[in-house]
């Protein structure tokens, strides 16, 4: 399971220092195989591969007449990369991923239970400053009576 939200630096030539706690999650799951790919929110998607796989299946039967499973298609398969963890535990993130979700320097890590999510600081904020915002949030019908 991951989670937590870590900030990170990425060097000039797009490559990110895992955390040490996920990097041994992440070897046990994929032995450091993993799939990165886009998100429509303009943010990255982090699997491990094994995890990856059966997403991809789903995505790649939807019918490709339609446009919305099409653009999915284009969007989730057709940006997605295979990485892996090279022997100081980094991962490299290619020019076009990085400019798809505008990452420069400072980047967020966000875990989501099977996966990752890698934000740009400016559209990291961006999203903690929608969520705060959001004074009568509607929650999904299926978390009706859900509290914390």
């Amino acid at each position: 399971m991951f989670r937590g939200a870590t900030s990170l630096n990425m060097d000039a030539k797009g490559r990110l220092a895992v955390p040490a706690k996920h990097r041994d999650a992440l070897h046990a799951q994929s032995e450091g195989s993993l799939v990165l790919t886009a998100h429509p929110h303009r943010c990255l998607l982090l699997y491990p591969q094994p995890s990856w796989e059966p997403i991809q299946s789903k995505v790649m039967a939807l019918s490709s007449f339609d446009r919305q499973s099409s653009a999915l298609q284009r969007l989730l398969v057709g940006f997605a990369e295979d990485v892996e963890l090279d022997s100081a535990g980094r991962l490299l993130v290619s020019p076009v991923l990085r400019e798809f979700a505008g990452l420069e320097k400072q980047v967020m890590l966000v875990g989501q239970g099977s996966h990752f999510e890698l934000w740009g600081m400016e559209a990291w904020r961006a999203q903690l400053q929608q969520v705060m915002a959001a004074e009568n949030m509607e929650l999904p019908a299926e978390l009706e009576g859900f509290s914390l």
